[in-house]
């Protein structure tokens, strides 16, 4: 009897143990099939973007509808009733799973709920509708006086022109597509939140800041926080700013609040263009040598950090360069990084001038380019293709477009003289109209926005109402006249219609990349934050390719905690700009504070 009884838990053993096997085989099998054909499906819709996106002929259709079939044949597939089935089914068993099939499950859920075919014809509506706004946001004709511009030559006005009414010409032909995009927008908000609410998500900004396995409230409060911390020093800014500006305007009565046209930038979100660091002029050391040389000049960075190359195709595919003068398309001028296969295609969309805007940008944008390059390897699977989260992929960008623009750097590639003599306030002054000014923008402006466009379905009538009163509040920035509600200045904002709720991506990447670049400068260099050269510094380019390697199969808190030794934390970046809050302090003693 005891003999039977030891064989009955012996099966009962055996039972378990193949159960178990059971499950793993069971999502390996159903995994393997799944990636194999959602990279294909990924491939076909990042193909049809990609020509969408480069060539754009007013009044021919062709790209957008090859695009709207093939995000539709993606959203069809990722979203089926079947592979939701399949995938929930998995998750109930997630205990007998591998760590790294469920997070994979997860994945495919996630996009599941973007596109669930429960409710195929909100999808399908969604998808033409994005590829629709896309269309008129990039085909819009832009116009100064009754002649067309393109966004880089607005953006060259507000940066050099010091005619107020020249420059007001400029930011309200920026603001003009707005009227075209309203209603799309008021639609796409629609669709966006009905399509994720069919698997039970309570609003599309809720579904986007579930990326990061937070809540939407806890992520607007992360957002409020970081806000907060920096705002003592952005305070000093708005003041400085102000006063500055209107001497450089001539205006004798210093407004309370900054005129939104007497900023460098559309939406005021960086300012950097107001200093001019003397001993440091790059624009003119850049000009010369071409917007090819830039590229280069980035990947040769890379490689020597101890990246790779860039693949042949990178040259050959890529769109790097403004649109020919006289030529009968246009193109996306917003600077991107293009994953197409989940594989070694890698491309970059820009429109790259000999500047230091764009010289920054190409070392920006290579960033996400070798981050791709990185975590696409045999540990990665293909649904884990991604940054540790978003954030991580714009840290990464941002903290080598900081990297290449310090002083020491700049002057090992002769770029600036070693021997000048730079101000080094100056040169924090401007790092911080760019760096420190982004974060109200980002995190209050644009996270508030959206959060109140789709949790709180803030009504069409309002939108440009409560765009200009974050605007005021966390900003200090206000039109330079009346914007009705027939406007919809918000919109003029890529993002808005096209990579929708998730600007706080922006914001937390900058706070990451000062928490990378601290630990970067001071333990693996040993030099000031303020002064480094990454270049040709292996060390550095390992303790990077280790945060990039594993990609999204990181748990990203995790990760920063165990890379610098810190949770998320604006610490480093308060640190950083130390030196430039005494500083400014100083010069606004008698000055009016308004924020």
């Amino acid at each position: 009897m005891k003999k039977l009884l030891l064989s009955g838990c012996a099966l009962a053993l055996l039972w378990s143990c193949e159960t178990k096997k059971d499950y793993k085989q069971q999502a390996d099998t159903f995994l393997q099939a799944y990636s194999a054909q959602y990279k294909k499906l990924y491939t076909a819709s990042s193909e049809a973007e990609w020509a969408s996106n480069t060539r754009i002929v007013a009044g021919v259709s062709t790209n957008a509808i090859v695009t709207r079939k093939a995000n539709e044949a993606f959203a069809a597939f990722t979203g089926s009733k079947e592979n939701i089935q399949e995938i929930q089914a998995l998750l109930e068993h997630k205990d007998q799973l591998t760590e790294l099939q469920v997070k994979q499950l997860e994945t495919a859920l996630r996009a599941a709920a973007n596109n669930p075919q429960t409710v195929a014809d909100v999808v399908k509506s969604r998808i033409k509708a994005e590829t629709e706004q896309s269309e008129k946001l990039y085909g819009f004709d832009y116009k100064i006086d009754g002649k067309s511009v393109t966004t880089n030559q607005i953006e060259e006005i507000l940066r050099t022109e010091t005619d107020p009414a020249k420059r007001l010409a400029a930011w309200q032909a920026s603001k003009e597509v707005g009227t075209v995009l309203k209603s799309g927008l008021v639609n796409l908000r629609n669709l966006r939140n009905k399509t994720v609410q069919a698997l039970g998500y309570d609003d599309y900004f809720s579904y986007q800041a579930e990326d990061y396995g937070m809540k939407r409230e806890d992520m607007m409060n992360l957002m409020r926080q970081i806000n907060q911390e920096l705002k003592p020093l952005y305070r000093e800014l708005h003041t400085y700013a102000r006063y500055e500006l209107a001497k450089k305007y001539g205006v004798k009565e210093v407004p309370d609040m900054l005129p939104a046209h007497w900023l460098p930038n559309r939406w005021g979100q960086d300012w950097s263009a107001m200093v001019e660091v003397k001993g440091s002029n790059l624009d003119a050391a850049l000009k010369p040598k071409g917007a090819e040389w830039q590229v280069k000049q980035a990947e040769r960075f890379y490689q020597s950090l101890g990246f790779p190359a860039l693949p042949a195709s990178f040259y050959t595919k890529s769109s790097l360069y403004p649109v020919p003068a006289g030529a009968n398309y246009k193109k996306n001028n917003h600077a991107s990084a293009w994953h197409m296969d989940l594989e070694k295609d890698v491309r970059s969309l820009m429109s790259v001038e000999p500047n230091a805007e764009w010289y920054e940008t190409t070392h920006h944008e290579l960033g996400h380019i070798y981050y791709y390059l990185t975590y696409t390897n045999p540990d990665v699977p293909i649904l884990l293709r991604g940054g540790a989260n978003r954030a991580y992929h714009e840290a990464m960008g941002s903290l080598m477009g900081l990297a290449a623009m310090q002083q020491p750097f700049l002057a090992n590639l002769q770029l600036v003289d070693a021997n000048a003599q730079t101000d080094q306030v100056q040169s924090l002054l401007k790092e911080a109209l760019n760096y420190v000014v982004f974060i109200p923008f980002a995190s209050g402006v644009m996270s508030e926005f959206e959060h109140d466009i789709y949790a709180k379905n803030l009504a069409p009538t309002d939108f440009n109402k409560r765009w200009w009163e974050l605007a005021q509040q966390y900003q200090g920035i206000v039109p330079p006249n009346e914007r009705g509600n027939k406007y919809a200045d918000a919109t003029t904002k890529t993002h808005i219609n096209d990579d929708p709720a998730q600007y706080y991506d922006y914001a937390l990447s900058f706070v990451i990349l000062f928490q990378l670049h601290d630990h970067i400068a001071t333990k693996i260099l040993k030099q000031d934050p303020h002064a480094t050269n990454y270049y040709g510094n292996k060390e550095v380019g390992k303790f990077l390719a280790s945060i990039m390697y594993p990609g999204a199969s990181a748990d990203w808190r995790q990760m920063l905690k165990e890379k610098t030794g810190e949770d998320l934390s604006a610490r480093a970046m308060i640190a950083y700009f130390q030196p430039l809050m005494d500083y400014l302090k100083e010069q606004n003693k008698g000055r009016k504070y308004t924020l």
